[in-house]
């Protein structure tokens, strides 16, 4: 083996050492917020303000894990472009060998985060549902200033979940230009219900290179 080979493995090495700390650190910190956010709804249940609040935090936590899910595939696919463009390069077979390795990578397996993404989806389903309304007018003045200082968090929300599906509806497009299941495919992608989603959000349709 080279001297330039073995630099460059050692680059790759890293790298995804980084990137695996980084994803296995951030599941288990999503297991423990995920708990605390279910403890303290509880607390929280007789508060509208509270609940409120409660109510952006767990919308704004989904949307940490959308993205990280999202992230990983698009780290994935990075790496084997990077070997394909070194292999072509340099003449030599590394891909093949090295991606069988990142297979067994933990941020390659995506089944938990999921898991806590479709947990953190049933919490919003069952506490904060879309046709819930007040029913006491006295708190109508309450809710209108609890609104007003969420208004704008909404638009965010909007604007990330634009850019989050966007993301999403590429990986799919990438995975779309292959008719075959190889080693080089992207890792499973739970894109459920965004169908959808998709005809709801004006999206620029893009072309994956």
């Amino acid at each position: 083996m080279s001297k330039e080979e073995i630099s460059f493995i050692q680059l790759l090495e890293n790298e995804l050492e980084k990137f695996n700390n980084f994803f296995v650190e951030k599941e288990e910190e999503y297991i423990i917020r995920l708990k605390e956010l279910r403890d303290r709804i509880v607390k929280a249940k007789d508060s509208k303000e509270k609940m409120m609040r409660m109510r952006k935090e767990i919308v704004d936590f989904h949307g940490e894990m959308v993205l990280l899910e999202n992230y990983s595939a698009l780290n994935y696919t990075g790496l084997v472009k990077i070997l394909k463009k070194y292999d072509k390069r340099t003449g030599d077979l590394m891909r093949l060998p090295y991606i069988q390795k990142v297979l067994q990578q933990p941020f390659y397996t995506t089944d938990l985060l999921y898991k806590l993404i479709k947990e953190s989806e049933a919490i919003l389903d069952r506490f904060f549902p879309a046709t819930q309304e007040s029913e006491d007018p006295t708190d109508a003045t309450e809710s209108e200033n609890i609104q007003a200082e969420l208004s704008e968090h909404k638009f965010m929300e909007s604007l990330h979940m634009k850019s989050t599906i966007a993301a999403l509806r590429v990986l799919q497009e990438i995975r779309s230009k292959s008719s075959t299941v190889s080693v080089f495919s992207l890792p499973p992608l739970q894109l459920n219900g965004l169908d959808e989603t998709w005809k709801k959000i004006p999206l620029l349709e893009q072309e994956a290179k």
